[in-house]
């Protein structure tokens, strides 16, 4: 059965849809039934309107795709390694939801999409070379969910204009399973290790401030290297971020930031303190070359007069090094999530920090990068807010049941309750009398080993009981006269 469906847009050529029905008694029944079904794919639009491949269409597609050049060399690599391997020279009117569903299971199994069962070798290098440890038997390595997720992407934008430029009918895209999309676990350095870090860098004063920059203001490599002088306002302490660095291949260019925002990051005096001493000596070393340092000057330049950028690349190659040289396996880019993970561990609410590192959406991206972090403040600010609440009154516990009895205070009580009683106790036995003074807070927390919050909760208690009594300026004093023991002890100084 053959049915004229048009001319195919891409080859010019007239486009028919066709079936073929097997010889036998039924058949002129079976060709009626195919008539029927490929005249309602023509009246519902639901025909392919082209024999185009999915190689055709990616070609097309890259042709009207606006995105910046470092994005199209990205998706361009995928579409190399990828799709066209194993989609390319496929037809989109065969192209459905159990292909796709196919070609996503062979990325999960083998980036290098091998033949099952045909032994290989993965050699170092695709240049002619002999052959020495590094080179070795195939191993399988699964494509990472994020790159799986960013080919769906393509794929899905491809197809999408495929239907609106009526190549297609239907999107086969919507009949196959959406990979999962990977999980953001960022590695942050340690406080101890960004220590190391920031020294080893300071031994080359410009190569030291770009590292700390990186580690205050957690901007992105191209951001810290289109940096310029003027873009400081040392009065305010604030450095605004404009314009970012892109490299591809040895080609680099100025282009707006990757959230195509500005910004403004405040920078503490410490900072603004080094980044003054650092424009001294880049004024230095222009007027020692015979040059002058203009005020949009990059910060961190090859040469004196600060016409030039760093490539992003040399940048982040450099930190490798220097972190294989501390013996740790890192990149640049944990620096920006070692920022983020200080500044949200700090308190710092998530819309500021999302601020402060270019994040769009109004902090959805930091939650989901940053979310365990995000519940580990949020942990420590539920301790923070216990050490700080009221005392329960006397009789109230919490065991999950209010007792009318006072449980006495022993060696698993909370340290502030400990102190609290022994100075309870000193009253009680006469050791403290009316009037006298009680030891200072810091003299109690060093006393007790405990932080000086905890011994100041100590204080309050009894402050809140009556026994002492406290006035801003002067030490604590005992404000009652010798306490009644309790019912379980007895009176000081009774023989046994």
């Amino acid at each position: 059965m053959k049915v004229y469906a048009g001319t195919d847009p891409i080859s010019g050529k007239r486009n028919d849809l066709t079936e073929t029905i097997p010889p036998g008694p039924a058949a002129n029944r079976e060709a009626q039934k195919a008539l029927t079904r490929l005249l309602g794919q023509l009246d519902e639009r639901r025909n392919p309107r082209t024999r185009a491949t999915v190689g055709q269409l990616m070609d097309r597609y890259f042709e009207v795709l606006d995105v910046g050049e470092t994005t199209i060399g990205t998706y361009e690599g995928y579409r190399r390694n990828h799709i066209d391997p194993l989609l390319g020279d496929l037809q989109l009117a065969r192209l459905d939801g159990e292909v796709l569903d196919s070609f996503y299971a062979d990325c999960r199994r083998c980036r290098a999409h091998c033949r099952p069962g045909r032994r290989a070798i993965d050699h170092r290098t695709d240049r002619p070379h002999s052959c020495d440890e590094r080179c070795g038997p195939h191993r399988c390595r699964p494509l990472a969910d994020s790159s799986i997720s960013q080919i769906h992407g393509i794929l899905s934008g491809a197809l999408k204009r495929a239907v609106r430029w009526r190549w297609l009918g239907t999107n086969p895209l919507e009949a196959a399973q959406r990979p999962t999309p990977g999980r953001t676990d960022p590695h942050p350095p340690s406080a101890e290790q960004a220590s190391a870090i920031a020294t080893e860098a300071w031994h080359d004063l410009q190569w030291g401030m770009f590292v700390w920059l990186a580690l205050v203001t957690g901007a992105r490599r191209g951001e810290l290297c289109a940096l310029a002088w003027d873009r400081i306002n040392f009065a305010t302490g604030v450095i605004a971020i404009r314009s970012s660095i892109a490299q591809r291949g040895k080609k680099t260019w100025e282009k707006d930031t990757k959230t195509h925002q500005q910004r403004r990051i405040t920078l503490d005096d410490l900072t603004v303190a080094l980044l003054r001493a650092f424009l001294r000596h880049c004024t230095e070393s222009a007027e020692g070359a015979g040059l002058t340092l203009p005020t949009d000057a990059r910060i961190f330049s090859p040469v004196p007069d600060g016409s030039e950028w760093l490539k992003p690349d040399s940048v982040t190659q450099r930190y490798t090094r220097m972190c294989a040289r501390l013996g740790w396996d890192m990149n640049l880019h944990e620096l920006r999530h070692y920022s983020a993970t200080e500044l949200i561990a700090a308190g710092v609410d998530v819309r500021t920090v999302a601020g402060r590192l270019g994040h769009s959406g109004g902090g959805t991206t930091t939650l989901r990068v940053y979310s365990a972090w995000v519940s580990e403040a949020d942990q420590r600010a539920s301790s923070s807010l216990a050490g700080r609440m009221p005392v329960l009154p006397m009789g109230i516990e919490t065991d999950g049941e209010m007792s009318a009895i006072a449980k006495p205070i022993s060696e698993t009580s909370a340290p502030y309750l400990r102190i609290a009683e022994d100075l309870r106790a000193a009253i009680r036995c006469g050791a403290l009398k009316l009037g006298d003074r009680l030891p200072t807070v810091a003299e109690l927390a060093k006393r007790y080993q405990v932080a000086i919050s905890t011994a100041h909760r100590a204080v309050a208690t009894l402050t809140e009981a009556g026994l002492i009594a406290v006035s801003r300026g002067r030490p604590a004093t005992v404000a009652v006269e010798q306490l009644e023991p309790r019912p379980h002890e007895e009176p000081a100084g009774t023989a046994r």
